[in-house]
């Protein structure tokens, strides 16, 4: 007996939505305990879910924590996207993503959790998914081409390797973010104040579009 096409359908929906609540839970428990100290049993706990679901959708641990990781570059990737990088003038284009990074990190800190999760492991689960791969190429393209258009108009300097660029937006909130607490202890400073975080954010805009622009 042949099952019905709506059935089918709203077994699919069914499953799409066990996997989305599997991977919200996992989040939460990676970005709390990292891979090492995240236990199946509490992401069952956290989703309201049977365990042996979990371990349906997902293998095992590291292929949970993989997707979690996928998930986690698709989010960003799809709010960079929103952006209209595309749209900007070079300048305005590099600024508002150096803008929305820092932004980005600042609002999701469970994202910066994770990488270092990622990076205990040494990025073995980023390097299995071509995935994650996939996700973040189209960035650098859209990068390379911004840079190409202001080298053409002669606002940026030549030369500039997208990645490169993109490492250093990245890195400049990244440290700072990741290693506030330590920093704000050495230097007897808050930098978490809205206002060390305004002056923070200036001096990213002016050390890339520094790099950037032609003198």
């Amino acid at each position: 007996m042949s099952v019905s096409p709506s059935i089918s359908v709203a077994k699919t929906r069914d499953a799409e939505r066990s996997r989305a609540i599997i991977l919200v839970a996992a989040l939460e428990e990676f970005a709390s305990f990292g891979l090492g100290g995240a236990r199946i049993d509490r992401i069952a706990e956290r989703s309201k879910l049977n365990k042996r679901l979990i371990y349906y959708y997902f293998s095992d641990k590291d292929s949970l924590f993989q997707a979690v990781l996928e998930s986690a570059y698709e989010q960003i990737r799809e709010s960079e996207k929103k952006l209209h990088l595309q749209a900007l003038e070079p300048s305005a284009a590099i600024r508002t993503l150096v803008e929305f990074t820092w932004n980005y990190y600042l609002e999701h800190p469970e994202f910066l959790t994770l990488l270092n999760s990622a990076n205990l492991h040494k990025a073995r689960h980023i390097q299995e998914s071509t995935n994650a791969r996939a996700l973040n190429s189209p960035l650098i393209e859209l990068l390379g081409e911004i840079l190409e258009r202001g080298r053409l108009s002669g606002e940026f300097r030549g030369g500039i390797d997208p990645v490169q660029l993109y490492v250093s937006i990245a890195a400049l909130s990244y440290f700072y973010l990741s290693n506030n607490s330590s920093l704000s202890a050495i230097f007897g400073r808050d930098l978490m104040t809205p206002k060390a975080k305004s002056e923070r954010l200036s001096h990213m805009c002016e050390v890339i579009l520094g790099y950037v622009l032609r003198n």
